[in-house]
Formats: C-alpha cells, structure tokens, sequence
C-alpha cells in the first residue's frame, strides 16, 4: 500500500481532535488548525486518488482549496430560515453533516456593508461586501446539496434597534410563501439567544409560522450562554418553555471547520473563525453531552 492509498482510507478519528484545556482560550484554536490541516491533507490525497465522494471548495476571499466529502441528504426535507447568509452554518451545519436531510436554506437578510475591518477598501460598497457574503454562503453550504433561497432585505447596522413591527409582517409574509411551497418540510430557526434585532426578528416571524424547532444562534456571541441576564432575557423573549438538546458533531467537527472557512472566507486571522467550534465543545460540556463536541438546539415543549 503506497503513501497515497494509506492517507485515502484513513479516517477523522485517525487525526487527534484538540480539547481546550486550562489555557485553551489562547491554544486551542492553533491545535484546531493544525488538526483541520491534517484532515485537509488526506481528503486532498482521496480527491487525487479519484474518489468522487470528496469534492474541492474554494474560499470565495481567499480563493484558497479546501476538501469535503459531499453528504447525501435522506429523511424528510428541512426548511431552514436564517437572518444571514452565514446563521445556518455557525450554529447547525455540524448537525445536516453528520445526518444530511434535505435541505432548503432561506436568508432573509442578504444585503450588507458588514464585513472584515482589514478588507473595507476591497470591498467598499453595499454591493461588492453582498455579493461576498453571498458567494461565502453558497461554498459554506455546497457539500450539504441545499437549495438556497434569499429575500434581499438590508441587515440591520449598529447601533442597534428594535425591528420595526411593519417589517416583520411583510418578512412574515414573504416567508409565509416559502413555507406554503415546501409543506413537508419541518422548519427550523434561530432560537434568538442573541440580542440582534435581525435574529429576533426572524426567530418571531418563524414562531409565528408554526416553527417549534430552533438552532442556538450564538456564533461569536458565545459567553451570552453564561450571562446569566442574557439567559433570562432569553427566556423572557420565548415565554414558551423551550427544551433544550444536543446534538453530538465530534465526528464531523473538522469538516464543519471546513464550512467556517467558507463563510468567513474574509477573517483574519483564519483561526479566529473557530470560534463557533470552542462554543459547540463548551455546550457539550454544560449539558454533559455524550460527545467532545456538540450543536445546540430547542423543540417547543408542546411537540
């Protein structure tokens, strides 16, 4: 067996997977990249070896090459709605990787001036940083084979606000739309564990539309999970009981760090987008999860 066929079968569980330890706020994203540049290198060796299961991404900033094994989606069909191109993907894409379904993925806010204070000159108006965020949506969610759908709202600038309630009846309609042509679809959502209006925003319009089934919408707000005010606000805003679960994503947590690279093509350092991964080890943690690693989620006490 040569070099390359050894490197083609070998596994994730073969690459040691980084555990933050007492310094891991300033280590473990540097064992997190370094363990991701392993898997990188052998699903690179399996592409080479012709194997049609791993397909090569492009970082839409960067224009760097990154591998992943395309997922084949079974069960009933998910329609997700997120505020922004790149939700979905900090908060749920371990999960769809580790058990593809199906999926239709609707951003609702998808035209913006956000973007890497490094790269304001590259990218100096409204148009060129949506068209990024666009192009970083659509490589963050090519290996789940997810048909995207955008509205072309304008997100919300700080400081920020309370959403206007005109604009959540009209989004509440737009979507309305979407749901009505997708209706064996289960819908998922923010759980608008954040204060962002745009995440509330469409955490109520999802509510109001039947979703009993929320993502953790953390991202890079990671210690609102241990403030205890933002808990209660949290609580305060769903009135309803949400259970919450997790959702172990240790096997495919190196490929999610792939899907980061896609949607924060632009953040420098590179390493600083593994945020998300330090905050899926801490929900385990909290819950006593059964992985390394896990996704939060909450189901309406009701279902």
């Amino acid at each position: 067996m040569n070099s390359m066929t050894a490197l083609a079968n070998t596994s994730a569980a073969s690459v040691p997977m980084p555990v933050p330890d007492a310094m891991g706020i300033y280590t473990f994203p540097d064992d997190l990249d370094h363990a991701h540049r392993q898997w990188t290198h052998q699903l690179l060796a399996r592409h080479r070896a012709h194997d049609h299961k791993v397909i090569e991404l492009m970082a839409p900033h960067s224009g760097r090459p990154h591998f992943i094994e395309l997922r084949r989606p079974a069960g009933r069909p998910v329609l997700a709605l997120e505020p922004h191109h790149d939700d979905f993907s900090l908060s749920a894409s371990g999960t769809f990787l580790a058990h593809p379904r199906p999926l239709t993925v609707a951003t609702v806010f998808t035209r913006s001036t956000s973007v890497h204070p490094s790269l304001g000159d590259a990218y100096s108006t409204e148009s060129a940083v949506s068209h990024l965020r666009d192009r970083e949506g659509a490589a963050a969610l090519a290996p789940l084979a997810a048909t995207r759908l955008t509205l072309g709202h304008k997100d919300a600038e700080a400081p920020y606000r309370p959403y206007d309630p005109r604009r959540l009846a009209q989004i509440t309609e737009e979507l309305r739309a979407i749901v009505a042509a997708h209706p064996d679809a289960e819908l998922l959502a923010p759980a608008a564990v954040t204060r962002h209006p745009d995440h509330l925003l469409v955490h109520d319009a999802a509510v109001r539309l039947g979703c009993r089934w929320f993502w953790e919408d953390l991202a890079f707000w990671s210690t609102y999970a241990l403030a205890g005010c933002d808990q209660h606000l949290f609580r305060s805003r769903t009135r309803a009981a949400l259970v919450p679960s997790l959702v172990d994503i240790t096997s495919v947590v190196l490929d999610k760090c792939t899907v980061l690279r896609m949607h924060g093509s632009q953040m420098y350092p590179a390493r600083k987008m593994y945020r998300p991964i330090r905050h899926a080890w801490t929900a385990a943690d909290l819950l006593n999860g059964s992985g390394t690693y896990a996704e939060r989620f909450y189901r309406t006490e009701s279902l």
